[in-house]
This record gives structure tokens, C-alpha cells and sequence, in this order.
């Protein structure tokens, strides 16, 4: 073979690699006309990323009119359609903790914005400490209402539930409107609880905030809290008022 010949080789596989890289650049430029996203891969299998994130979200730290301190607060941490989620509310009067639960559930993602969960949850006031097990749904149901329906179930067969439902209506990119609703039901009365067969209370709240960041927003609010049947009997035999209207101000916190 002549040193002619050989030399020859090598611009033209240059030009095949030029040529192609050419083709390859092509085909990526008229893929993101047309709106479809090139495929990535690495030694022939997509990648797909899910990665571990975490969340804390005070949604209430605030003082209603009468000096007392109400929190509501959620943490989570997990990957796209498993988490573990720990829940906390309660209220605290006087130095004197009232009502304080912590829930522990694990969820799973079962459809777009829906997921199931299951755990389990303490009751550490009023009276001794009370156990259930818990399961339920939470969800982004149409028009961007936020739900949650869990149901519990105690020792000796007690049992409860809880639904709580909230919207959030952006007056300005920083002024929201929160609308709330929630409601307890039990299946047995508690006396350590305070609490009676059937529908026990229910809340109603409208909160304002202003978020100077999305992390950080305080706000004002008015709460009315409503007791029914036999925990509106108990309560006033007591001397309270079942039925409760109060202006509550605080700051809602995501980290």
C-alpha cells in the first residue's frame, strides 16, 4: 500500500467524526423545537432522580386575646413518594399545657397530590397519656383545597376522627387569605378528655398574613371554636362557654 493511500485515511475519518457530530447537534436542535426533551443516558439506562428533601412548617405559633399560646406544626423528610411525617398541636394557658398530640405517620404517594397514611399518635393532655393507632389520606383535592381525614383507633376500642380543610386565596403575591375548617368526632366519651360521643367540636378560622418572605409571615386571624353534644354538656357543667369567638394573632415559619 502506497504512503499516498495512507495519508488520505485520516481527513476523511476526520470528516466522518465532524460529520456526525454535526447530524448529533441537529437532531438536539430540532428536538427542543418541537418541545420534546432529549433523552439523557449513562451506559444505556436513564436517570432519574429522587432526591431526599425535608420540611418543617410552623403553619401556627399564636396568641388568641386571652393570653394563651396555640401551635400547629408539621415536619417531613423523605423522597418523592415516601415520607415520614411527625405532626404536633396544642394549647397551652397559664403556664399549664391544655392540649398537646404528636403524631408519627409514614406516607405514601398513591395518585397526583393524593397520598395515604399510617402511624400513630399520643395524646399527652388533658390526663394520662392515650395512644392510637392512626391511617388516613391528605391530599390537594380541585380549586387547590387542602385536606386531611384520619381516623383513630385507641385502647379498650376507642375510637376517633379528624378533617381539617384549608385554602389559601393570594390577595397580592405576598397578602394571603386562609380560610380553615376542622372538626373532631369520637366514638366513646372520655372523661380524663372531657370529650362525648359523636361530633365534639368544631373550628372555623380566617388568618391574613403577609409573607415578608415565603419563610417567614406573620398574621391575624379570628377564630370561632364550637363544642357539640355531650363535650358542649360537660363544658358547661364547668362553668365554660361552649361556644368560643376569639382574635388570635402569630407568624407562620417554613424551614
Amino acid at each position: 500500500m502506497s504512503t499516498a493511500r495512507i495519508r488520505t485515511r485520516k481527513p476523511f475519518a476526520r470528516g466522518l467524526r465532524v460529520g456526525a457530530a454535526l447530524l448529533a447537534l441537529a437532531g438536539v436542535a430540532r428536538a427542543q423545537e418541537s418541545g420534546v426533551e432529549p433523552a439523557v443516558t449513562m451506559h444505556g439506562h436513564s436517570m432519574l432522580e429522587d432526591p431526599f428533601n425535608r420540611s418543617l412548617l410552623i403553619d401556627q405559633l399564636e396568641t388568641p386575646e386571652h393570653g394563651e399560646l396555640d401551635w400547629d406544626a408539621t415536619f417531613w423528610a423523605g423522597r418523592a413518594f415516601d415520607k415520614l411525617a411527625i405532626r404536633t398541636e396544642g394549647e397551652k394557658a397559664g403556664g399549664t399545657t391544655e392540649r398537646a398530640e404528636l403524631e408519627l405517620l409514614w406516607s405514601h404517594t398513591v395518585a397526583r397530590w393524593w397520598d395515604v397514611v399510617a402511624g400513630a399518635r399520643a395524646d399527652f393532655e388533658p390526663g394520662p397519656t392515650q395512644s392510637w393507632a392512626a391511617f388516613g389520606v391528605q391530599g390537594l383535592a380541585p380549586y387547590r383545597f387542602e385536606l386531611e381525614a384520619t381516623a383513630y383507633l385507641g385502647e379498650g376500642g376507642k375510637s376517633a376522627a379528624r378533617f381539617e380543610g384549608k385554602y389559601e386565596l393570594l390577595i397580592t403575591p405576598r397578602l394571603v387569605l386562609q380560610p380553615k375548617l376542622e372538626a373532631d368526632w369520637y366514638g366513646q366519651a372520655s372523661a380524663t378528655s372531657g370529650v362525648g360521643p359523636g361530633l365534639s367540636t368544631a373550628e372555623a378560622a380566617l388568618r391574613l398574613r403577609y409573607e415578608f418572605r415565603r419563610e417567614v409571615a406573620p398574621y391575624v386571624g379570628l377564630v370561632r371554636e364550637r363544642k357539640y353534644g355531650a363535650t358542649a354538656d360537660r363544658a358547661r357543667a364547668e362553668g365554660l362557654d361552649p361556644d368560643d369567638t376569639r382574635l388570635v394573632a402569630g407568624i407562620r415559619l417554613r424551614f
